[in-house]
């Protein structure tokens, strides 16, 4: 796939070119069940001037017993068109954390063909402590045409990466938590095994960010963290984390380095912990 516009914006970026027909703005922040927040109220008390909501459960495989898996190339072509959103458009996603969620529809967008789009660094927080214009109100966007085609080698499922545990042939990165990882601590998810697919790596998603200003680190620091967990950027490599949104901003800060073709594995850990038949590892690796 080719690289035709930058993965990673800045606010200035962004506020230089508020109002263009061809830029599409799209606030993805998530929420766990259990923090009981109203993320569409929030976004109708301030949001980016032009933005839409993108609503990575709403966007998502309704049939499927796992939390916002991918739709059909044809459902999420009627959402993303419903939302405005065009196949010409500039796709730029920020969320309300710095960077958490805003990566999971970078990664969406590029499984299905649109490689124009971007992810704001630093997301809302940045732009409000520089004091940049903020809307109000719902979005009222007019529909446009958008066309979705799946690009499969960047998706992968539960028998792909069995069949990888025995062979070995890409390395896994699990962005959650070293205790989660590790199984020492509990899942957020209720019922899920600790531990993590054999084999795999550690690299909690937090560690590409810089803990005050919530921007994506420098290349460099990224690159230096990969190696200090023993991934090898030469090699094939899967991202995974509890559910398939931060493992997409591990696959964000790999592209950043040159690697676009790091697959998600869409089901992460959710779905491999309820499968009873599928094996775990606990502890460090």
């Amino acid at each position: 796939m080719s690289h035709r516009s930058p993965a990673l914006v800045s606010t200035e970026w962004l506020a230089s070119r508020l109002g263009r027909a061809d830029l599409a703005i799209i606030d993805a922040s998530w929420a766990w069940p259990q923090e009981k927040r109203d993320l569409e109220q929030e976004f109708r008390a301030r949001h980016i001037p032009g933005a839409v909501r993108f609503d990575i459960d709403a966007i998502s495989d309704h049939a499927s017993g796992l939390p916002h898996m991918l739709p059909s190339p044809a459902d999420f072509a009627a959402a993303v068109g419903a939302l405005g959103i065009g196949t010409n458009s500039m796709v730029v996603a920020y969320d309300t954390a710095g960077l958490m969620s805003a990566a999971r529809p970078w990664w969406m967008f590029r499984a299905f063909g649109h490689d124009k789009v971007a992810v704001l660094d630093g997301g809302l927080p940045k732009w409000l402590a520089e004091g940049r214009p903020v809307a109000t109100g719902a979005a009222a966007p007019e529909r446009r045409q958008f066309t979705a085609r799946l690009h499969p080698e960047l998706v992968r499922d539960a028998p792909a990466m069995l069949a990888n545990v025995t062979s070995g042939r890409e390395q896994l990165l699990d962005a959650r938590s070293a205790g989660r990882f590790a199984g020492t601590e509990p899942e957020p998810r209720a019922g899920l095994r600790g531990g993590h697919v054999p084999g795999s790596l550690n690299l909690p998603f937090t560690d590409l960010l810089d803990p005050q200003s919530r921007t994506v680190r420098p290349n460099e620091a990224i690159a230096q963290r990969l190696r200090e967990q023993g991934v090898d950027l030469a090699r094939p490599i899967v991202t995974s984390c509890g559910s398939g949104i931060t493992a997409c901003v591990l696959a964000l800060g790999l592209h950043l380095l040159g690697r676009e073709d790091v697959a998600v594995y869409d089901g992460s850990w959710t779905e491999w912990a309820l499968t009873p038949e599928l094996p775990v590892e606990t502890g460090k690796r």
